[in-house]
């Protein structure tokens, strides 16, 4: 905010200039309070050049601790993201309080040190029971791209439905995330980000037969070439994309997220290219890993590709359109593009294209396409929430703004708030500004 005074004919020269100092000071201690938000909201950089950039975790995230034992899990509330720690082997147990009149849905993103090893079926397990110990849902992840470790990521969900004797009743459930690890794979503990999150049932039940036939074939991918749009570090700062072809740089063993809205009824595909280099020609396995997952974060299709310094593209499978009635098929794929909402893209470079290649940026161009026209929704009973595409997610996907962006109606707000910089201090120092203005006009 800057503030303007003109100066009235008539007032001494010493008036003047006291008055003109006080304006100035006012307009600097706004312009300061500005700049500490702003300055403090910045994400750190790498201290060494080399180091492979960490996973953006949710600043609002709340510290938990998963219990060994479900008699003492602590809840997790809905529309909450929390952060634990979870050892190799480890298993641990969160209590859900559910009632009826809503789906549950709890992910997790399993945060392994970056540069560590693993072997093929290392990753986590995560489910949602009841007090008994029967299993509502769950979803097995792992890392099947070699010896190196990435992010991993899936959900557990407990679904109301007339047709399901199990799961259905109001009261206390547990969430059990349980990590494999090979003998051999690095001992380091995983940190975690939860998720929480509620569906609303539908006002009345829907088809849910799955269509025998689907467009499955591959568009033709974007024309017009790649503009600029780096990828986050991680959910909370993914980098929003329309349809269209991206360029970003990746370094290895980094991996970048973005987010696309997908409506009910349309389809998404995309590939990731890997730029050529010169600085070699030996063969890297998986050396590229292309990620979709879904609202609720809960994994849907993970396709690679190897490199050997020439051009490399690694493509998605074909998904069905969004549909609710999606998730009466036991295909993980299929079964995850159940709802509309944002659907995560993830591209992972090998640690290993460091040793042949290596441990600069190489290029990579991200080509999606959304087809298939917007339909109605399936008739929800309350408010859709994340499970939707609003005006406002489409233009987050036309500017490039991250999750954390579009998460405040005011960008400026979220800096002053990470400064440490109330609301009410801005206005009391707004406040003082214009009272040393109403002064010098009296």
């Amino acid at each position: 905010m800057s503030t303007q005074a003109g100066e009235t004919a008539g007032h001494g020269t010493g008036r003047r200039e006291r008055t003109a100092a006080r304006t100035r000071k006012a307009a600097a201690l706004l312009t300061a309070a500005a700049a500490v938000g702003t300055l403090t909201a910045l994400p750190a950089s790498a201290a060494d050049g080399a180091a492979i950039p960490p996973y953006a975790f949710d600043p609002a995230a709340q510290r938990i601790q998963g219990a060994a034992s479900s008699a003492d899990a602590d809840p997790l509330e809905p529309g909450r993201t929390y952060r634990d720690t979870l050892k190799k082997d480890g298993k641990v147990y969160y209590r859900l309080n559910l009632d009826t009149a809503k789906n549950s849905y709890v992910s997790a993103v399993a945060v392994p040190r970056p540069g560590g090893k693993a072997a093929y079926g290392d990753g986590f397990r995560i489910s949602i029971q009841d007090g008994s110990g029967r299993e509502c849902g769950y979803q097995e992840v792992n890392f099947a791209t070699g010896d190196h470790v990435r992010p991993l990521t899936g959900y557990a969900r407990r679904i109301i439905h007339p047709d399901d004797i199990s799961c259905q009743d109001a009261g206390t459930y547990y969430v059990l995330v349980e990590r494999e690890s090979d003998a051999a794979s690095a001992p380091d503990d995983w940190e975690l980000e939860l998720q929480h999150v509620n569906e609303p049932l539908l006002s009345k039940i829907g088809p849910d037969k799955l269509p025998e036939s689907w467009p499955s074939g591959t568009p033709a991918p974007p024309a017009g070439g790649p503009k600029e749009r780096q990828g986050g570090a991680g959910f909370h700062t993914a980098v929003s994309l329309q349809e269209g072809e991206w360029r970003a740089d990746v370094r290895p063993g980094e991996t970048l997220f973005w987010r696309v809205p997908v409506d009910w009824g349309q389809q998404i595909f995309a590939t990731a290219e890997l730029g050529s280099s010169a600085a070699g020609d030996e063969l890297v396995g998986n050396a590229l890993a292309l990620g979709l997952d879904n609202p609720a974060r809960g994994f849907v299709d993970l396709q690679t590709a190897s490199y050997k310094g020439d051009p490399a593209t690694a493509a998605l499978a074909p998904q069905r359109p969004v549909a609710h009635e999606n998730r009466s098929s036991y295909e993980t794929a299929t079964n995850g593009m159940r709802f509309a909402g944002w659907y995560y893209l993830t591209a992972t470079l090998s640690p290993e294209i460091a040793q042949e290649y290596g441990d600069g940026p190489l290029p990579l161009i991200l080509r999606v396409n959304v087809t298939g026209e917007k339909k109605a929704g399936p008739g929800y009973a309350g408010d859709p929430g994340l499970f939707q595409v609003t005006g406002d997610d489409r233009k987050a996907a036309a500017n490039g703004a991250t999750g954390a962006d579009a998460a405040s109606a005011d960008g400026t707000m979220v800096a002053l708030a990470a400064g440490g910089l109330g609301l009410g201090t801005v206005l009391l120092v707004g406040l003082g500004a214009w009272t040393l203005l109403a002064r010098r006009r009296t």
